[in-house]
């Protein structure tokens, strides 16, 4: 021991001694002659038999009963004199093992003794777990050890028994030579962690690394010795990063000053601390490294960053004079319902629609508010009003409804009512018997300083009533007072104190095809059944009948006008056209003229205005194509090169979607050098030329790819002079994308039903459509099949998938539409992977036997007459889905509408979406909807079948075969159907 001792002096280091004053040998002469002062472990001689009468031999060790008073008086003096040997050899400190197992005061009373015999003595304590005991021993020692030798630098526990012991004295972290993880690591980090550290003799005698490492460690210590107050881990625990944030007093909020301690605990490689950017905790202080970016540590490294609170944000203003407040701000009005981005776009409805306005209205204090609901059109100056109706929880709420075309707007209004207040008021005091004159007073107040302020007929009829007030005994006042003659002309009269109002928000009411419509496309060219004769619009005519008869109502055309030569696409989408090939309709423009030009083939204009009129009188309206997008020989690239963005070389790019390309496509430049507003305004012109050819619905391809306030622009444009145009979006892009076109002025959008087949999918999907923010705004389109896509359901499923996909997309929303063929089940792909039609109509002429075997033209009619004769299939909005015990078979229920909000009937659907495997299930029948209980019978009605029946009881069964995929009911409550 004495040449440790020297080691340490050599060193300049402070030797401590760890001994534990309960451990005696068993033999010793105090544990024989008070046994009971100890805790003897007794164990049989070896090999010896077991004699049951005699006690066993001691053996081991004797551990003294320091923490009992009786022992403790028996054991202090030789305790003492043990330790005050050890001094005397010239221990600078004692660190004494278990010191929550010795007596508090016993230790006191000890340490004090060894301190009187040298002053300089460190007392230190080890083997503290408990927070209470922590602090009855700080008196007698100096410092605790804690289990910093145990901790593998990442777990939690270590900081939990930190924050014991540093709030009763100063923590030592003792390194130990058998620790798993680097020493000279530990060295810093212990030093940096807590309010000293320890050293075993036997890692400084490793060599000078080591001792150099020491000598680092205690430059750390005296570095954070500053900092003994809070200390939080900040950061995860699964990196090799630990990092420690340390403060210079115990209550983190209110350290000015703190220190960021990062420990690599990687020998082998530099690593990036994981808190690049600090959490709450820490992201108060400002480091000297700053807190963006923090340089990778190197492997074993401990860094010590010191840092200072950030000072806050002050704004020093002039307060402003308690007569210049706002009067308004008394109220607060807000979450106004409904509202797209807080009133930036508008709400989407169709004529006729009922619009129910909510609003959160509430003041401080108990006074009455009052509030109304004011709308007019965008050509009015007039505003209409109706008085909300107050519901719980401050919301108030009041209906407008729509009778005309185009743009509207509402405002919501809210004041303190006053004499609605004094009514409330002096009616309860009435009631209660308690009415004194000075109320009726206050009442008579109010009315005559309304009379004041108001003029002519209202004036008059104010200061009548308080003739009548001033002639009246006390009933007779009270009554007046509280009659609602009175009400009314104070509600006509009123001021209304500290009013506020919302901002106002939009509303675009379209005419009812914008929400309700089934479309039919086809290409006018292939018209002519023969795959060798161009189609014109006269053969188009012919199929009018045949179109209607399948019950739609929207004949959709792809583009119609003149196409490019240059670069025309063969059969296929090939490159290699052979004369005669008609080319794509989207590469639009030649010689003949662009989009304003009707293609030579299909007819001149007055061939298709006869066209527009023959589908009218067939029920039909005729939507086209509006395409933005030009073929290289497009009139407008020579006319107005300024429109497109051309290359270095002259060239231009042709038009790409990866991985599709179009090499008879070339597309405008939005924001070319003449492009504004020269190519705006010739876009808007086209439009309106059609518009002038009674076209009134117009399908957009990708709006998407073209700039989002020129539509924005554009669509007012049309929609201000001719409120009736709808405007679908092609937009099969990302959902912000699709809703912001829809919130710019689209009427309605192609949506992601193509592709959504299974039933977590439609439900997930057709849910965020009806409960989430589009509800207000966005209104999808449920194309089951375009000219571009041929979905893979439908390739690969059969008559039975056709029929699938037309009983979802026609029941579950509005708006849904095929492209010609479909009813025919024409699902032939391109190729294998190929989202694509075989000899596709986009690049050649085609004819079909449009009453071929094995056709789901019934499907198609019975959805379309069903669709028309009932107003729930004429929205998504009121879709619920119910349970049906298979991840194949879709239920749902669209409600029908009533005046009164009670629920009289509901049209019912149930889908087998496996199109090659039959499902049978239980499914649940929503009795609870029309308020029967769950053993009720509720009348049912086969739609498609056409014959009655009655379901008893809320669970059923159904069996659904592909052949046979769908089955579509009414239900109604018996006492309803009777």
């Amino acid at each position: 021991m004495d040449e440790a001792f020297a080691i340490a002096r050599r060193a300049g280091l402070r030797v401590i001694v760890e001994v534990d004053p309960r451990r005696f040998p068993a033999d010793h002469a105090l544990v024989t002659e008070h046994p009971s002062a100890f805790r003897l472990h007794r164990s049989a001689a070896e090999r010896a038999p077991i004699d049951p009468r005699k006690p066993a031999p001691p053996s081991g060790v004797a551990s003294a009963r320091l923490n009992d008073a009786a022992a403790g008086r028996v054991l202090e003096e030789p305790m003492r004199a043990a330790l005050a040997g050890l001094v005397e050899r010239g221990a600078d400190g004692l660190q004494i093992a278990g010191v929550d197992r010795i007596e508090p005061l016993l230790l006191a009373r000890v340490t004090a003794a060894l301190r009187d015999q040298a002053p300089g003595l460190v007392v230190i304590g080890s083997g503290v777990e408990n927070i209470q005991r922590a602090a009855e021993l700080a008196a007698a020692v100096d410092a605790f050890v804690s289990s910093y030798s145990a901790w593998d630098g990442r777990s939690e526990w270590w900081f939990d028994e930190a924050e014991v012991l540093r709030a009763a004295a100063p923590m030592l972290n003792e390194v130990r030579s058998d620790s798993r993880r680097d020493a000279m690591l530990l060295l810093r980090e212990a030093a940096a962690l807590g309010d000293g550290f320890i050293v075993p003799l036997d890692v400084l005698r490793r060599g000078a690394p080591f001792m150099d490492a020491a000598a680092d460690a205690v430059r750390l210590a005296n570095e954070v010795s500053g900092f003994g107050g809070a200390m939080r881990r900040i950061g995860g625990s699964t990196g090799p990063v630990t990092a420690v944030l340390r403060s210079d007093t115990a209550d983190l909020r209110k350290a000015q000053k703190a220190l960021l301690i990062m420990a690599n605990a990687s020998t082998e490689e530099a690593t990036p601390p994981e808190i690049a950017r600090l959490p709450s905790v820490a992201a108060q202080f400002t480091f000297d490294s700053g807190t963006e970016a923090i340089a990778a540590l190197a492997p074993g490294e401990v860094r010590v960053l010191g840092g200072t609170r950030a000072p806050p944000v002050k704004l020093v203003q002039a307060r402003p004079l308690a007569d210049a407040a706002e009067p308004g701000q008394r109220l607060v009005l807000e979450k106004v319902s409904p509202s797209v981005a807080g009133g930036d776009f508008p709400i989407k409805r169709v004529v006729g629609d009922t619009i129910c306005v909510e609003a959160t209205i509430f003041a401080d204090g108990h006074e009455k508010l009052a509030a109304e609901l004011r709308w007019r059109a965008a050509d009015a100056d007039e505003w209409r009003s109706a008085p909300m109706e107050q519901l719980a929880n401050d919301r108030w709420r009041a209906e407008l409804r729509i009778e005309r075309l185009g743009r509207h707007e509402f405002v919501v209004e809210g004041w303190l009512d006053r004499f609605g207040g004094f009514q409330r008021d002096f009616g309860k005091k009435v009631d209660a018997g308690v009415a004194e004159p000075v109320d009726r007073a206050e009442g008579r107040q109010l009315v005559e300083q309304a009379a004041d302020r108001t003029k002519g007929d209202l004036a008059k009829a104010l200061k009548k009533q308080l003739a009548a007030y001033d002639k009246g005994d006390d009933a007779q006042k009270e009554r007046l007072l509280l009659s609602e003659d009175l009400r009314r002309l104070m509600r006509a009269a009123d001021e209304r104190p500290h009013r506020i109002v919302s901002v106002a928000h939009p509303i675009d009411a379209e005419r009812i095809e914008a929400r309700f419509s089934s479309w039919y496309e086809l290409f006018p060219r292939s018209m002519s059944d023969n795959p060798d004769r161009h189609g014109n619009f006269a053969d188009v005519i012919d199929h009018l009948p045949r179109v209607r008869a399948m019950g739609f109502d929207t004949l959709y055309f792809p583009p119609i006008h003149p196409i490019g030569r240059k670069n025309r696409k063969g059969p296929n989408n090939t490159l290699t056209p052979a004369p005669g090939d008609p080319g794509s309709p989207y590469a639009i423009g030649a010689k003949e003229g662009g989009h304003e030009a009707i293609h030579p083939e299909l007819g001149t204009f007055e061939d298709f205005d006869r066209l527009v009129k023959a589908a009218s009188e067939n029920g039909l309206e005729i939507a086209l194509d509006f395409a933005i997008q030009a073929a290289p020989d497009h009139p407008w690239l020579e006319q107005h090169p300024g429109w497109f963005a051309w290359r270095p070389d002259g060239t231009m790019k042709y038009a790409e979607n990866p991985p599709k390309k179009y090499q008879d496509i070339v597309n405008v430049d939005f924001y070319g050098p003449d492009a504004v507003p020269g190519l705006w305004e010739a876009l808007r012109d086209v439009v309106l030329l059609w518009v002038d050819h009674g076209v009134k619905t117009f399908r957009v391809d990708n709006p998407h790819t073209k700039p989002l306030p020129f539509w924005e622009w554009m669509i007012a444009e049309v929609r201000g002079r001719h409120p009736d145009v709808i405007f679908l979006s092609e937009a099969f892009t990302r959902p912000t994308m699709m809703y912001r076109l829809a919130k710019v002025g689209f009427s309605q959008s192609y949506t992601y039903f193509t592709w959504r087949d299974r039933k977590y999918e439609l439900i997930e999907y057709i849910t965020e459509l009806t409960t989430e923010a589009p509800k207000e705004f966005y209104r999808p389109h449920f194309f089951v099949n375009t000219p571009d896509i041929n979905p893979f359901f439908l390739q690969t499923g059969g008559r039975p998938a056709h029929r699938i996909r037309a009983v979802l997309a026609a029941t579950l929303s509005g708006l849904w539409g095929v492209y010609s063929g479909f009813e025919l089940c024409d699902a032939a792909p391109l190729g294998p992977g190929k989202e694509e039609y075989l000899d596709s109509e986009k690049f050649q002429l085609r004819a079909r036997d449009w009453d071929a075997p094995g056709n789901i033209i019934a499907d198609v009619r019975l959805l379309n007459r069903l669709r028309r004769a009932n107003e729930a299939l004429q929205t998504h909005l009121n879709t619920r889905f119910y349970a049906a015990h298979d991840e194949n078979v879709i239920w749902y229920g669209k409600p029908a509408p009533s005046a009164d909000g009670v629920l009289r009937e509901m049209i019912m659907v149930m889908v087998n979406m496996d199109p090659h495997h039959a499902h049978a299930c239980d499914f649940e029948v929503p009795l609870w909807e029309f308020g029967l209980p769950d053993d009720a019978a509720i009348g049912v009605e086969d739609l498609a079948a056409g014959y009655r029946f009655d379901w008893h009881g809320k669970i059923q069964h159904i069996h659904l075969a592909p052949d046979e995929p769908y089955r579509i009911w009414r239900l109604v409550p018996k006492e309803v159907r009777a």
